[in-house]
C-alpha cells in the first residue's frame, strides 16, 4: 500500500515539477495515439458504413474478416508492421522502423477494425426502410449516405472511444516497431515497462496514474460530446 501512495505522490511530483522527459513523452504519446484515431476513424468508418449499406457477394466474409480483426493481437499487427518495415522489408526504403510514425501505422492497424466493427453493427441497426424513405422522398445518395451517418453517430462516438481505449493502453506493438527510445519513440506504456524492468516501480505507477489520467480525460471530453449530441437528438425528436 506505501508503494502504491508512493506512486501517486511521485505522479504528482512528475506533472506538476517541470520534469521535461516526463512532458515530452506525455506530449508524444498525445500526438502518436491521438493521430492514430484519427485515420482510424475515417478508414474505420468509412469501411463499416460501406460494409454495411451495401448488399454484394463475400459480404459475410468481409464482416468476419472485420471482427476477427477487432480482436487482433497487437504483437501480431507489430510483427506484421516490423516485418514490412524492417531494413530488409519490403517498405524498408522509406526508413521508418523506430520512428513515431512505424508507432501510429501499428496503432491504425489495431483500432480500424474497432472502430469499423462498431460502426457496422451501429449501421445495420438502424431500420432498412430509413434508407428507402429518404429515397422515395427524392435525397440523393450524399444525403442519405448523411442521413445515416446522423443517426449512428452516438454508436460511433462509442467506436472512437473504444479504439483511443485499444491503441492508448497498448506496449507490445509499439515497442517492437518504436524501439522505447528515449526522447524519440518512447510513450507512457513503453515508459512504465522501462521502469518496471530498473526495479523503479514507485516511478512505474506514476507513470501508469499519469496514463489513466490521460485516457479518462480524452473520454470525459468525448463522453460529454456524445452526451450533448444525445440531448440534443432527443430534444428533436419529441418536438
Amino acid at each position: 500500500m506505501e508503494l502504491i501512495w508512493e506512486g501517486i505522490k511521485q505522479a504528482f511530483i512528475l506533472l506538476f515539477s517541470g520534469n521535461r522527459e516526463v512532458y515530452e513523452i506525455v506530449l508524444l504519446t498525445i500526438r502518436v495515439s491521438g493521430t492514430a484515431v484519427i485515420i482510424s476513424m475515417v478508414i474505420g468508418m468509412s469501411v463499416g458504413l460501406a460494409v454495411g449499406l451495401n448488399n454484394f457477394k463475400g459480404k459475410r466474409f468481409v464482416i468476419a474478416i472485420i471482427n476477427t480483426g477487432m480482436g487482433l493481437p497487437p504483437v501480431a499487427v507489430g510483427l506484421i508492421v516490423c516485418v514490412l518495415l524492417w531494413r530488409s522489408g519490403p517498405l524498408g526504403l522509406l526508413g521508418l522502423i523506430y520512428t513515431p510514425t512505424a508507432m501510429i501505422i501499428a496503432q491504425v492497424l489495431i483500432a480500424s477494425p474497432i472502430v469499423a466493427g462498431i460502426t457496422l453493427a451501429a449501421v445495420q441497426q438502424i431500420n432498412p426502410k430509413l434508407k428507402l424513405q429518404a429515397l422515395s422522398l427524392g435525397a440523393s445518395g450524399w444525403q442519405v449516405l448523411w442521413i445515416i451517418i446522423r443517426e449512428a453517430k452516438l454508436p460511433a462516438f462509442a467506436a472512437v472511444m473504444a479504439g483511443f481505449g485499444g491503441i492508448i493502453s497498448e506496449v507490445g506493438a509499439v515497442m517492437m516497431v518504436g524501439g522505447n527510445i528515449k526522447g524519440q519513440t518512447r510513450v507512457l506504456t513503453t515508459a512504465t515497462v522501462q521502469m518496471v524492468r530498473m526495479g523503479q516501480l514507485e516511478i512505474a505507477i506514476a507513470l501508469v496514474i499519469i496514463l489513466l489520467i490521460l485516457a479518462f480525460s480524452v473520454n470525459l471530453i468525448l463522453t460529454l460530446i456524445q452526451q450533448k449530441e444525445n440531448k440534443t437528438w432527443a430534444q428533436r425528436f419529441w418536438r
